[in-house]
């Protein structure tokens, strides 16, 4: 089925207040997708506060800003502009899989999971299959390095220098299917740099802030390389309606300015993120290894001096 037979497209000009105005599609998945995660969270948080153990506010407040972000950018006119407009497209894409993946991350659900089930009946099941998805080899591939990168990179590179995006999308379960990518990759990317769960496998440091700097480059060049094509480099952004008066060439320029400017400020916060935990988690050592060799002194010099009473003792039979 053609997609604009699917799709609830807007017939005025897009401009801010027509972006924000409630128009969701036939087929809402990631709206729904957001407000039933916001729905869960909020039950584990509650459960936790009737059992007397506190949540801490700021990772509900991550959390459910990334669900209500979700619920924003997909189900407004934003998601009817994004069929034909590159710019608003790149906006939502940029949005999916940078700023919505970290908000969720820290929100940390897979701790508040382990913490509010309960460990009998249904409760028990659901953390037995978490417990062994989270230890299985998919997740362990999955989280790798070699893996999330590629598929992180791939879904720019990949999608929109290739025929992929403009067939795949061209039907309206393929348009959905590239959105639900662009989160999931997005997640898979930034578990393994934020997430303080337990995880398949973890990696250093350093390992961390090395996958943080490789991605930067080559995601800034992706929106030069679209701010200077001469040529559209898809066409299902070339024929918007004609009423909206958008130039595809001039609008693809500035979707590319949104590639390579909307993650900056982003990967610098991820960046103060990281660099606090990393400090955090040095200072901790460092702490654990001085009470360690305290520990270790005191155990010694009492030792001598139970040596020394008992040469006294010895000395005075």
């Amino acid at each position: 089925m053609n997609l604009a037979d699917t799709v609830h497209l807007p017939t005025a000009p897009p401009s801010l207040g027509t972006l924000l105005e409630w128009n969701p599609q036939p087929v809402p998945l990631l709206p729904i997708i957001g407000l039933t995660l916001a729905a869960v969270y909020g039950w584990g948080v509650l459960r936790m506060h009737r059992s007397g153990r506190g949540w801490p506010w700021w990772r509900t407040a991550c959390f459910v800003s990334g669900c209500l972000l979700l619920v924003v950018v997909m189900g407004l006119a934003i998601e009817g502009y994004g069929h034909k407009v590159f710019s608003v497209w790149m906006f939502q894409h940029l949005t999916l899989s940078i700023t919505i993946p970290p908000l969720l991350v820290l929100g940390s659900p897979g701790q508040l999971l382990l913490r509010a089930s309960a460990h009998h009946g249904l409760g028990r099941l659901l953390l037995v299959a978490a417990l062994a998805g989270l230890r299985s080899r998919t997740a362990r591939t999955l989280l790798h390095p070699a893996v999330t990168i590629p598929v992180f990179l791939f879904s720019y590179y990949g999608l929109y220098f290739t025929p992929i995006l403009d067939t795949v999308a061209s039907v309206w379960f393929g348009h959905i299917g590239v959105e639900v990518f662009f989160l999931a990759t997005g997640v898979l990317f930034i578990v393994p740099i934020l997430s303080t769960g337990p995880l398949p496998i973890r990696q250093t440091n350093l390992g961390r802030l090395f996958d943080i700097f490789l991605e930067m480059p080559l995601h800034v060049f992706f929106g030069v390389v679209l701010m200077m094509a001469t040529t559209p480099v898809l066409s299902m952004f070339t024929d918007p309606p004609a009423g909206w008066g958008i130039d595809p060439l001039m609008d693809q320029q500035t979707a590319g300015a949104l590639a390579w400017s909307y993650g900056e400020p982003i990967a610098v916060v991820i960046v103060v993120v990281f660099a606090a935990r990393w400090y955090r988690d040095e200072t901790r050592g460092t702490s654990t290894g001085l009470l360690h060799a305290q520990r270790g002194e005191d155990e010694d010099r009492e030792a001598y001096n139970n040596y020394l009473r008992q040469l006294h003792h010895r000395g005075s039979a």
